[in-house]
């Protein structure tokens, strides 16, 4: 939680909020490749891509 903590100091002080979006989408998209690993999921993630 602290690097998340920084990371947002960093962004406030320096008015990097652009950052923002980039960082929300990587982490929806880390979030999905762990998700379709072993779950019943994995055939409908795999059909949007």
């Amino acid at each position: 939680m602290s690097f998340i903590s920084e990371l947002w100091m960093f962004m406030r002080e320096r008015k990097k909020f652009w950052l923002l979006p980039i960082l929300i989408v990587l982490g929806l998209f880390g979030g999905l490749i762990v998700l379709s690993q072993g779950s019943a999921v994995a055939p409908f993630i795999y059909t949007l891509f």
